[in-house]
């Protein structure tokens, strides 16, 4: 635990480097402070339809773009082997899988990020863009043996994407949100969701994320292109994520009985 609880602290401590902050940072600001508000009121919305689409009807469609049942197998030889032995080689062989489909699914969002249109993002794209992250989400919680069905599922992986996507104060904010939801889900607490309210919360964020984002691409002096910005947000989204299912995983073997502390 003491190496991964390192991993996550130097993410959760990430910072701008000082010459980001003076002459990036401000840059962005101003770009924020441009951004039409009927443009990102269109872009929150979008993202917010995309998301229910893709957890009310298209998560059906995004397993078939993976062997569900090969993972669930995969995960379960590999569990059995860890309960019997709990070596460092059969948790290596745990990560192995999560950390292949971060890369497959680095490389689509690179594809699918070079060929977006309005603003280097197209409204039809957006489901695809999320069909793109929550896939890469879902593959490592069946990595660790978790599923993604139930709306207190579906709220955890919402805020990983809030935590990955956000900075310093707030991610740890967010990282404290996932922490006790996974124990209260873990522990098979009642919890209170209202999945919608976080959809609209991820939503709101990630599109202004994405849309400054897109700004800044027309900058020349910048110079950012969509097959750059959206791998790289899979690829924060995927590393945090890896993070903290993996603490679960392993938490859940020396308290299994789920109590919270």
């Amino acid at each position: 635990m003491t190496i991964l609880e390192k991993q996550e602290q130097k993410f959760l401590n990430q910072k701008d480097s000082p010459f980001i902050k003076s002459n990036f940072t401000p840059v962005v600001n101003k770009i924020q402070a441009k951004i039409p508000e009927k443009l990102q009121a269109t872009l929150d919305t979008a993202f917010y339809m995309g998301f229910h689409l893709v957890f009310e009807k298209a998560n059906s469609l995004i397993e078939k773009t993976y062997n569900k049942d090969n993972i669930d197998v995969e995960y379960d030889l590999n569990n059995y082997a860890l309960e019997k032995y709990m070596s460092k080689k059969h948790l290596k062989t745990l990560d192995k899988s999560s950390k292949q489909s971060k890369t497959i699914n680095e490389s689509i969002a690179a594809i699918e990020g070079a060929v977006l249109g309005l603003l280097g993002i197209g409204l039809p794209d957006i489901p695809l863009f999320l069909g793109v992250i929550i896939k890469t989400i879902n593959e490592i919680a069946l990595s660790y043996g978790y599923h993604y069905t139930s709306n207190e599922e579906k709220a955890y992986i919402l805020y990983l994407i809030c935590a990955a996507m956000t900075k310093e104060d707030l991610r740890k904010v967010y990282d404290q949100k996932i922490e006790r939801l996974g124990k209260a889900i873990d522990a098979d607490t009642p919890i209170d969701i209202d999945l919608k309210a976080v959809m609209k919360e991820t939503s709101d964020l990630l599109s202004n994320t994405l849309l400054t984002a897109k700004f800044i691409q027309g900058l020349p002096i910048v110079g950012v292109i969509g097959g750059v910005v959206n791998p790289l947000m899979v690829n924060k989204i995927g590393k945090y994520t890896r993070i903290k299912y993996k603490k679960r995983y392993l938490l859940s073997k020396l308290n299994p009985a789920g109590i919270i502390d």
